[in-house]
């Protein structure tokens, strides 16, 4: 066996190594999934030792307004993932008019889902007031404090992905050649949008639906 023998040849296989930043990335969600899982404990405990408490102050919800803002998260997340199908053909933006959806880049529909949850995160702000009115705080009793605590940690973790939204975009903006680098920040960042979309789905099923 000759020594060229043991080195690829020119035009053969590549060998398709995961990405580290994916992979830590997927590592890190692992570690969210059980701080929410925590959150989910401590509403379901304090649910079943205050039953009374809990069926008094859940009438004060706006199901239909929650459920509209959860519909606007979750249309985010579809608009992340067209997103993210720009950035594995290395288109970063449009290549036609702006309401040609079709030819639409990485940056147009990241944008999309940076408004959306933007809308996402106001709407919640909005009910967090209504709430208030309704003597509903952090600290006025057990549901209130399960209810801030769930919802107002998720919350944060959304701004976290519009934070991370303007970076990708500004990173696209920023570099010469939209390359493999770029898509694979883009990919990253729509683990953690996705995340966060399925994370509200729950709380809101246990919280607006189940009660």
């Amino acid at each position: 066996m000759t020594s060229t023998s043991l080195s690829r040849p020119t035009g053969g296989p590549v060998v398709n190594r995961p990405s580290v930043v994916a992979v830590g990335t997927i590592v890190w969600l692992g570690s969210e999934v059980m701080f929410f899982a925590g959150l989910f404990a401590i509403y379901f405990t304090l649910r079943s030792v205050s039953p009374g408490l809990w069926a008094f102050e859940t009438e004060k919800l706006d199901v239909p307004y929650a459920l509209t803002n959860t519909i606007t998260l979750v249309l985010s997340s579809v608009a992340c993932q067209f997103g993210v199908f720009a950035a594995e053909r290395m288109q970063a933006r449009r290549t036609g008019r702006l309401f040609q959806f079709g030819k639409w880049g990485m940056v147009e529909w990241f944008f999309l889902t940076y408004a959306m949850g933007a809308v996402f995160v106001c709407g919640q702000v909005f009910e967090y007031a209504n709430l208030i009115s309704e003597h509903v705080t952090l600290s006025s009793n057990a549901y209130g404090s399960a209810f801030y605590m769930t919802t107002g940690f998720h919350g944060a973790h959304v701004i976290g992905g519009l934070i991370a939204f303007l970076l990708t975009i500004g990173r696209a903006f920023a570099v010469k050649n939209f390359g493999h680098k770029e898509a694979t920040t883009a990919i990253v960042v729509s683990y953690y949008w996705h995340f966060v979309d399925v994370v509200w789905i729950g709380l809101f099923l246990v919280i607006y639906v189940l009660q």
